[in-house]
């Protein structure tokens, strides 16, 4: 794929805001092998209902595919099927969206069956709201009143098949749901702590899972490195133990699709006692990271948690642990911050007194 990125700002999404957009689009395009030759940023007040952009820019887009050799333009956002239909008729190339871009990252990254339903859940509902891009075309052919034409005809066959194994998948995931109801029954009692890592994708919640508790996980410097969900143990004193579990990294205008299918994996999220809000403080949008992820915790219902602020990578910034007393990112949290780096082992043993002090308070146990 060798990709023009598009986006929009206005009064309501500065400039930069959607400078920084295009920038994790890239990143993005990266994931999935794809090169991006340049980008394109349009002031614009909305987006045009025909083409997102508007006739003219689309015509444009079309000169610059054509002078770049780019075989796909990409939008910042959400497209409806007609402004899909009506960009790639005048541009002549594949024209894709950001969902179009996350779902196929999520499915490369599903390695458990349950991730991998989560995601077919996810691409089959998206495929659903545009099934009938190219079908109508096809559809005026049959001719007279009160019939229907091939175009049509397949249309509404695929759209039975679809809901079908929509419907196949959202039962399959009900068990596993159940399930794992039935483990984290069994794994509470007396003198448990459920502790939830969340985070922005690649702020380093699996490296952080496997500092705490010693379990080998997958790492990758990568947007959705991992997408199961894995829960270890540790204890705390001699009557308190500590179930951690990693979450899915959260996104940017995360496609409400993917959150709608991983609402099974998410429920631990909203069944914990405590979240580690996992950051990396290495990154210059992280404190724009912290708010993508409140307003994901949000849809979630979960975001009157108890909340421990994990500010990661801190050996990006400094040279040493005692440096790390230093650096002025715990000002800018509200709520409770600890600074750390889960790949050198920086500062583990301040968070775990953190999470006891704050269970604590929080009575989750007389500890």
């Amino acid at each position: 794929m060798k990709a023009i990125l598009v986006g929009i700002w206005n009064r309501q999404i500065g400039k930069e805001t959607a400078r920084e957009s295009i920038r994790e689009l890239m990143d993005l395009v990266s994931a999935v092998g794809g090169k991006s030759l340049g980008y394109i940023l349009q002031n614009r007040s909305s987006p045009d209902v025909k083409y997102y952009v508007g006739a003219g820019k689309a015509e444009e887009l079309k000169d610059i595919a054509k002078g770049t050799g780019a075989d796909t333009v990409v939008f910042d956002d959400f497209l409806t099927p007609s402004q899909i239909r009506n960009l790639e008729k005048v541009i002549g190339k594949t024209v894709l969206d950001r969902t179009d871009l996350v779902i196929e990252i999520f499915s490369r990254r599903a390695k458990s069956r349950e991730a991998k339903l989560q995601v077919e859940l996810a691409r089959l509902t998206h495929q659903l709201s545009r099934l009938y891009g190219k079908g109508k075309l096809l559809s005026r052919l049959g001719g007279g009143i009160g019939t229907r034409g091939p175009g049509e005809q397949e249309a509404e066959i695929r759209k039975r098949l679809i809901k079908k194994r929509i419907y196949q998948i959202k039962e399959e995931l009900e068990e596993i749901k159940k399930r794992r109801r039935h483990q984290r029954k069994r794994r509470e009692g007396k003198g448990i702590v459920k502790v939830a890592l969340v985070g922005y994708t690649n702020a380093g919640k699996s490296t952080l899972l496997e500092a705490l508790t010693g379990r080998q996980t997958f790492t990758a410097d990568m947007l959705f490195a991992t997408l199961d969900t894995k829960t270890s143990a540790r204890p705390i004193t001699n009557q308190v133990k500590v179930l951690f579990t990693d979450t899915v990294g959260f996104i940017k205008k995360l496609p409400p699709e993917l959150i709608e299918s991983f609402k099974a994996t998410l429920e631990e999220v909203t069944t914990a006692d405590i979240l580690l809000h996992v950051v990396d403080i290495s990154d210059n949008r992280w404190l724009d990271y912290i708010k993508t992820v409140q307003s994901v915790l949000k849809e979630l219902s979960a975001d009157n948690k108890p909340v421990l602020y994990v500010l990661n990578k801190a050996d990006r910034l400094v040279g040493s642990p005692l440096e790390m007393k230093d650096l002025p990112h715990r000002a800018f949290v509200e709520g409770k911050a600890v600074v750390i780096s889960a790949k050198k082992r920086w500062g583990i043993s301040e968070l775990l007194k953190e999470i006891k002090n704050l269970c604590q308070e929080e009575a989750c146990l007389p500890i």
